[in-house]
């Protein structure tokens, strides 16, 4: 008997269940444990950590077998949807994504909307009769796959998009048009071309063996490696990739897309919390390009997808016992769950929810105790401003990770590693990404001008137990000048400011501080 690498999940059978996370990977598992519980998750099919490790064991290539499984479930994909991968009439699209055993956010890689090429996007177009929606999905896609796939720096795409918003005296991307967006991907085409020396590959089998062992390759790049020493994740573990049928939340009004926690992740009170974006795909949110919507509001722009939504989260809590971090898309108004994991949070608010679910009965006071490691409780010794210190108020974000810091300004992360070694330094970008991580963990506290309490930022942030204050919205940086201004204020490089991770507020010079104290929740679960 041959070993399986290739796992299906859709329509409401999957051949994985949810204790498989060595074999699926922690997103492979929770898409499979979703499909069985008849929670709405578009088809597709997860190729095993072990195919990962092959992949390495054999010189960067997939083993024949392996690739063999591939094409079968790519056609059984196919049938399943009724249509199939770069269709010129009607294409099917799918999403490759990465999942380890342990959760990495933002760590490795993803491909959206792959399929498309210069015949299938005109397909897509006429079967949605919405050809902006099929160029913004074929831009999107162009961009993510010349970045992740063939290493061209994203900065080379978002650049194009900057000077042609510019050039229209347009702000957003949502108000490019349709002829825009058709620019937009003859231009990243053309990039592609002048930096790789050959053309975008048109052939959607070509683009997904790509686009999977890129997302293999990822397991090993710079800052999933960084990640994994510094959470003591084991490097053999290898990750596994999930090819699923694309969803899309970019279709317009009715359209949209979110992510959320069952409970809030940085204070740990039990309210329904995230964020959303409409007209909007799932990276637009994470990457904190546009500010998204708190998600209380979708109640009143869709409130049955809200109520349909609340109801899954809930349960979903209830099935694993614990605090759920979430990802869905709104398609015309149908919801799709993309995602559900255990949620990361801050130690304030692990010891809030373990304490809450034994009061509710969910977890036993011994599984609330193993909830919360050692190590994290140091966390609860960090300082809070002092109610008492006067301090000039530069601006205020969101509080997306507690606590409060002071620290010289720096821009760049590399730096932010280097000056850690002799003084301390707060981190100020426009936005973080996954590469920001060194830097991230040698400052004392994030500031960034955009995102949302979902970012990349407040995410990390949370994990690391740092402060940070996110989507600073009147921040302006000039990172060649080295100075970033508030209005008429102007703060230079080295300048030094505090952040109050609670509150939201960005002070300026060094503020006093107090020590914790052990009470309420903390006092209960010590």
């Amino acid at each position: 008997m041959s070993t399986k690498y290739v796992y299906f999940f859709g329509g409401g059978k999957a051949e994985g269940t949810g204790t498989m996370k060595d074999v699926l990977g922690g997103k492979g598992a929770g898409l499979a444990e979703m499909t069985n519980a008849g929670i709405p998750v578009p088809p597709g099919f997860t190729i095993t950590t072990e195919a990962c490790n092959l992949y390495y064991s054999n010189s960067g290539q997939v083993p024949a077998e392996v690739q063999q499984q591939q094409d079968a479930m790519r056609r059984r994909l196919e049938e399943t949807q009724g249509r199939r991968l770069g269709d010129a009439a009607d294409p099917l699209l799918v999403s490759v994504r990465s999942g380890a055993k342990f959760s990495m956010p933002g760590m490795m890689d993803t491909i959206l909307n792959l399929g498309l090429n210069d015949q299938s996007v005109l397909g897509l177009a006429r079967t949605t009769g919405n050809r902006r929606f099929a160029f913004d999905s074929y831009r999107r896609f162009l961009s993510m796959f010349g970045n992740v796939v063939l290493g061209i720096e994203k900065d080379a795409f978002e650049e194009e998009i900057r000077a042609l918003k510019s050039t229209r005296g347009v702000q957003s991307d949502v108000e490019l048009t349709e002829s825009d967006l058709e620019e937009l991907a003859a231009t990243f085409r053309r990039l592609i071309r002048e930096r790789t020396g050959s053309d975008f590959p048109q052939d959607p089998g070509v683009q997904l063996n790509m686009a999977r062992d890129a997302v293999f390759r990822s397991w090993r790049n710079d800052r999933a490696v960084y990640y994994r020493k510094q959470h003591g994740i084991p490097e053999n573990l290898g990750t596994a990739v999930n090819i699923q049928t694309m969803v899309f939340g970019n279709k317009g009004p009715s359209s949209g897309t979110g992510v959320g926690f069952t409970r809030n992740p940085a204070t740990g009170q039990k309210e329904f919390y995230g964020e959303y974006l409409l007209n909007a795909q799932g990276e637009d949110v994470v990457a904190g390009i546009r500010t998204p919507k708190p998600i209380a509001q979708l109640e009143t722009e869709m409130k049955p997808v809200y109520d349909e939504l609340r109801r899954i989260t809930s349960r979903l809590e209830h099935h694993y016992r614990d605090v759920q971090d979430f990802e869905f898309t709104i398609e015309d108004g149908k919801l799709y769950m993309l995602q559900t994991r255990v949620g990361k949070r801050t130690t304030q608010a692990a010891i809030r929810i373990a304490v809450d679910m034994v009061g509710e009965k969910l977890i036993t006071r011994e599984e609330a105790l193993m909830r919360v490691e050692a190590q994290q409780l140091d966390q609860m010794l960090h300082p809070r401003i002092a109610p008492s210190a006067k301090a000039e108020v530069l601006a205020r974000g969101l509080a997306a990770s507690p606590g409060a810091a002071s620290g010289e300004i720096v821009f760049d992360p590399n730096e932010a590693v280097e000056l850690s070694a002799s003084k301390k330094v707060i981190l100020v970008r426009n936005e973080t990404n996954p590469d920001d991580i060194h830097g991230m963990d040698a400052a004392q506290g994030i500031l960034t001008a955009t995102g949302g309490m979902t970012s990349h930022a407040a995410v990390v942030a949370r994990g690391m137990g740092k402060c940070c204050v996110a989507g600073c919205s009147v921040v302006r940086i000039d990172e060649p000048a080295g100075l970033m201004r508030i209005g008429e204020k102007v703060l230079r490089k080295g300048d030094i400011i505090t952040l109050n991770g609670s509150t939201g507020e960005v002070l300026l010079g060094s503020v006093p501080t107090l020590e914790p104290e052990e009470s309420g929740e903390f006092k209960t679960f010590m």
